[in-house]
């Protein structure tokens, strides 16, 4: 019973802490968003507008937590959690366009080409990924801060948001779209699409913290792991979830014919697989030093997640 208790209490604080970090990105988003301004505040707006939409803030989080975990103090990190986000509500934007998913709803509310049209859609997308370039070089302007430090991290964040990363994996998705294909391929697609941009974001938390290589490498591991399974995850959700929970339309795998880890193995082994990955990113996580406990329930949070 006092075990029970100590879990539900240990719930509850992870719960509160989650709370209060989303709560504090969102403040950080907010304050690094252009004014709506000028001829061209249209743009602005569709930003803010797709920036704000709310969501699980888990790719600014992780960087956060890999800054802490590595002894990192003071504000360098913030304008780069804040571009990993444009970064990734870039990548939202743009796939759902009707050239990529095609998709209405995101996050339960309309996409942005369908509010703001498909020409201010695609810009859209465009100007939050040069403003999240923007954001982070104003790193250099940190009190404090390691200027080479700061562009150690602006390479990791271009090359896994570039050809080599996020960008390489949709080409190779959208190429798949309506074709059979292998599981070498979907593990491809995958590990860029989904996995680079977690990656991303603990290697530059630890970068900017001034971790060693060696411990850079470590958290890449994980992240590798923990996208993987993520994007599994997304693939049962697809299938199992409904629209007023997942905030999207489902089965939009189908709709659009794509291969997917549930296609490829079923439902069970995509479960399990799930749960392998994410085990094993935590053992890992558990090696490092110190402990981070936040971030250990955080990545158990994923394999539970309902959206």
């Amino acid at each position: 019973m006092n075990w029970d208790k100590n879990m539900e209490k240990d719930e509850a604080l992870f719960q509160e802490g989650l709370g209060e970090r989303i709560r504090q990105i969102e403040t950080l988003l907010k304050a690094f968003l252009p004014k709506a301004e000028g001829p061209q505040k249209v743009i602005m707006e569709a930003m803010e507008y797709s920036l704000m939409a709310g969501g699980k803030r888990l790719r600014p989080m992780l960087m956060q937590e890999a800054y802490r975990l590595c002894g990192g103090r003071g504000k360098v990190v913030e304008p780069f959690m804040a571009a990993i986000e444009m970064i990734h509500t870039y990548s939202l934007v743009h796939d759902d366009l009707p050239a990529m998913d095609d998709d209405e709803y995101r996050r339960n509310r309309k996409t942005t080409h369908i509010v703001y049209g498909e020409d201010m859609g695609i810009l859209a997308g465009d100007a939050l990924l040069n403003y999240a370039f923007e954001t982070a070089c104003r790193a250099f302007e940190t009190e404090g801060a390691d200027p080479a430090g700061v562009g150690k991290a602006l390479g990791i964040l271009a090359g896994k948001s570039g050809i080599f990363g996020m960008v390489g994996g949709q080409v190779v998705d959208v190429q798949s779209t309506g074709m059979e294909i292998s599981g070498e391929t979907l593990d491809f697609i995958y590990r860029l699409k989904t996995g680079a941009l977690i990656e991303a974001s603990l290697m530059v938390g630890a970068v900017l913290a001034g971790a060693d290589e060696k411990q850079v490498d470590g958290l890449e591991s994980i992240a590798a792991k923990i996208g993987m399974a993520f994007q599994i995850q997304d693939d049962i959700l697809d299938v199992e979830s409904t629209q007023e929970v997942l905030g999207k339309p489902i089965h939009s795998d189908e709709k659009n014919q794509k291969t997917t880890y549930v296609t490829w193995k079923g439902l069970e082994r995509a479960k399990e697989e799930t749960e392998r990955l994410s085990r094993e990113a935590i053992r890992e996580l558990r090696a490092l030093k110190p402990q981070d406990t936040f971030l250990e329930m955080l990545l158990e949070s994923l394999i539970h997640r309902k959206k």
